[in-house]
């Protein structure tokens, strides 16, 4: 992320690059309404929102999503901005762009994590990038919870939090020829009879559920969908749907034993 030039298909290179002056120019003339002024100081803005972007490392998947939500931040920051304030747009931008990037990989992670443990893992992201530019070298997980004042295993454990799930599937390496994928890489350590006896108890535990307790176990565990997701596939409450789930869960397991 850090050397890509192109994010969502623009070449980062070709955006222009205003003066302190110039900036209070522009928007002085967007708080009188000019749209062409609003639309030149949002385009001179852009490598803002790509150097928070590059704040968020390990969800280069996903960067030029947070790339278009950063824009939408910077576009509420530009509104909102009062230039009757003696601040800097970006100090005042940089927070609400951080805010809806931040907002976007939490309504969009398969896997919710709480706020505190999100708040953790991004003041050790910021720690991390701290140090790195002090030092020259990459910090351990000691250095940047002590920077924090915090347990390093608090550290450790909101950074593993936020990051991004390995699929099954994933190449671990691929010759083009015989590609091998973390799958391949699992130890079957049950027998085959084992095995073969857990799937049919499973599925006649499966079976005995009511039509919508199963569609659900489905969608959540077969093909991977959120509860909010599922709710709106099925149209009942996400509440619901979590109720159902436990439910439908507590009764599998009482018919497997």
């Amino acid at each position: 992320m850090a050397n890509k030039v192109f994010v969502c298909g623009m070449d980062t290179n070709t955006l222009p690059k205003l003066k302190h002056d110039e900036m209070e120019k522009l928007m002085q003339r967007i708080k009188t309404g000019d749209n062409l002024a609003r639309d030149e100081f949002i385009i001179a803005n852009l490598r803002l929102v790509l150097s928070v972007v590059q704040r968020f490392g390990g969800k280069k998947d996903k960067s030029d999503d947070m790339f278009q939500v950063g824009c939408v931040g910077l576009m509420k920051a530009i509104d909102n901005f009062d230039i009757s304030l003696n601040v800097k747009f970006s100090t005042y931008a940089v927070p609400m762009i951080v805010g809806e990037i931040k907002r976007y990989l939490r309504d969009n992670n398969s896997i919710r994590v709480s706020r505190s443990l999100r708040d953790i893992a991004y003041k050790a992201l910021g720690a991390r990038e701290m140090l790195s530019k002090q030092n020259g070298k990459e910090p351990s997980v000691e250095e940047v919870a002590n920077e924090l004042g915090l347990p390093a295993k608090s550290v450790s454990f909101a950074l593993d939090a936020i990051s991004d799930t390995v699929s099954l599937s994933d190449p671990v390496y691929d010759d083009s020829l015989d590609g091998t994928c973390v799958l391949d890489q699992i130890a079957d350590l049950k027998n085959d009879d084992d095995a073969l006896n857990e799937k049919l108890s499973l599925k006649s535990a499966l079976n005995k559920l009511n039509k919508r307790e199963r569609e659900i176990l489905l969608l959540r565990y077969f093909i991977g969908k959120t509860q909010i997701e599922v709710s709106d596939m099925v149209g009942i409450s996400q509440a619901q749907v979590s109720r159902l789930e436990k439910n439908a869960i507590k009764d599998m397991r009482e018919n497997v034993r």
